[in-house]
């Protein structure tokens, strides 16, 4: 290849691969504290996995659908001297989520807590104590943990001493998240809807610690919110502001490589064969890809390579989207649709890697908040139903077809069948994901949380082999999310301010 040729006159800002919502997150902070910043972005507009759709009259996002922990976008515009009700809309949502079961139960998830209970006291009345001590459960472990593993930098084990001795237990690491719920509630309807959670991290209720029941408090204390407009105007709120603090944002600029001269150190980034000088890079992109294809190929990267490449993905998704004739009083905003067999459908996913026979359904209706989101008369509805990363036990080229058919009879079954109401119809399989936002295997959330050491493994926003190499995104600290991916581009951006990178 011809020898890039360098288009900044001096090496002093900030490059960040990648205007997803944690890129943006650290570009705004990055911006704010008065350092130079250019985002190169792949895709022809800003937002990563979040992204939208729209075709003959309907749209659709297309990646997050649930926005919780509302003070984490106030505090990034806050860093800029904004408010974030001038830039976007955020609108409590109620119910929180509608679960529909299959022994014909509906229950209406709410943050309103006599709501909830009057509900919860018609499943099993003995379940409203054990409901309001699993809410403060679960508050708790936000008290304790909030610091170590969410608010701050990576955790490492010393960052156990900052926690008073009699908390340490009080996380509840060394137990399964199923079974801590267990203890708390006894209703099967109950159990299966706090077990939900796990998804948000792309995790097992079965397989991931008990420290997870702490996005449960997120939400059923913290409550639901829904961006005005759709989720993608959280993507367009965090563009506009990083434009008016000057973030240089180039769309379409797919980036080669990363450069790195022989001390290890950043020098800049290639795209369309040009160099790109920095200070420091910012990867908004998935860590194991990163190591695979855009650093120099050394031992060291090569084996950092492997032994990402080698820990356990995070689930994927199979999404349907569709453009559907008339409307349907009996569903909310979101909507659940639950296995028969919960246990049965992630050992489906995790352990066979193979689509279930009975998954679970969630099928998010944004015409319901917005109705101009669908023409008059119809709805949107966006269908995500959990999927094993990419492997060799799933082929979705010949399973496709199949499976969305599959998808159909379950939901005809349970009272909504759409199959002669279809008007447009979009399929996203893992595949898509994977060449979308470059997430490895297209797993959702990068490395698996089905570990009591997931925090520990999850790979730092700093690497250890290149000086100047920064992460952000739901691949790294603190998670995936579009609250927690915001706090990774904080993690990110602060690294680099307090270190003078």
């Amino acid at each position: 290849m011809e020898r890039a040729k360098s288009v900044m006159s001096k090496n002093d800002g900030v490059v960040i691969i990648g205007a997803g919502i944690g890129g943006m997150s650290a570009a705004i902070r990055l911006a704010a504290a008065g350092r130079s910043v250019t985002i190169l972005e792949q895709n022809e507009r800003v937002g990563g996995k979040m992204g939208q759709i729209m075709r003959d009259g309907y749209r659709w996002d297309t990646g997050p659908s649930v926005i919780t922990m509302r003070h984490v976008f106030e505090d990034l515009f806050a860093a800029a001297g904004r408010k974030l009700d001038d830039y976007l809309t955020l609108e409590p949502l109620e119910p929180l989520t509608r679960y529909f079961y299959q022994d014909g139960t509906i229950l209406d998830a709410s943050a309103d807590l006599p709501t909830m209970l009057s509900q919860i006291e018609a499943l099993n009345p003995n379940d409203v104590e054990g409901y309001l001590a699993y809410l403060a459960y679960a508050a708790r472990i936000h008290r304790i943990t909030g610091p170590v593993f969410i608010y701050d930098q990576p955790p490492t084990p010393s960052s156990f001493l900052r926690v008073p001795f009699p908390d340490w237990f009080k996380v509840d690491g060394l137990r399964k998240m199923s079974t801590a719920i267990d203890n708390f509630v006894q209703a099967p309807q109950l159990r299966q809807l706090l077990g939900r959670f796990a998804t948000y991290t792309g995790a097992s209720p079965y397989l991931a610690p008990a420290t997870l029941n702490v996005i449960a408090h997120v939400e059923l204390n913290g409550g639901v919110w829904y961006p005005r407009g759709g989720v993608y105007a959280v993507a367009k709120a965090y563009e506009r502001l990083a434009g008016e603090l000057g973030v240089e944002i180039r769309t379409n600029q797919p980036v080669e490589k990363i450069v790195v001269d022989a001390n290890r150190r950043i020098k800049g980034v290639e795209a369309a064969g040009e160099l790109i000088p920095a200070a420091a890079v910012i990867a908004n992109v998935d860590v194991a890809t990163v190591y695979q294809k855009l650093l120099p190929q050394t031992p060291a990267i090569q084996k950092k390579a492997q032994k990402l490449v080698q820990m356990e993905s995070s689930c994927s998704g199979f999404i349907l989207l569709y453009g559907v004739e008339g409307t349907h009083q009996a569903l909310a905003h979101h909507n659940i649709f639950f296995s028969k067999d919960y246990p049965a459908e992630f050992e489906s996913i995790f352990k066979d890697g193979q689509m279930p026979g009975d998954p679970t359904i969630y099928a998010a209706i944004t015409s319901k908040s917005d109705p101009d989101h669908a023409p008059q008369g119809c709805e949107n509805w966006f269908i995500l139903v959990n999927a094993p990363p990419l492997g060799a036990n799933w082929d979705w080229d010949a399973e496709g077809d199949r499976y969305e058919a599959h998808i159909l009879d379950l939901l005809a079954a349970r009272g909504f069948d759409l199959r002669d109401k279809i008007r447009v119809r979009q399929r996203l399989t893992p595949h898509d994901l994977e060449g979308m936002t470059g997430a490895a295997r297209g797993a959702l959330y990068g490395t698996s949380s089905n570990s009591m050491w997931a925090a520990f493994r999850r790979p730092h926003n700093r690497s250890a082999e290149i000086e100047g190499l920064y992460f952000c995104g739901g691949t790294t600290h603190p998670g995936g999310g579009v609250p927690m991916v915001t706090l990774s581009g904080k993690v990110a951006a602060e690294l680099i301010i307090n270190g003078r990178s």
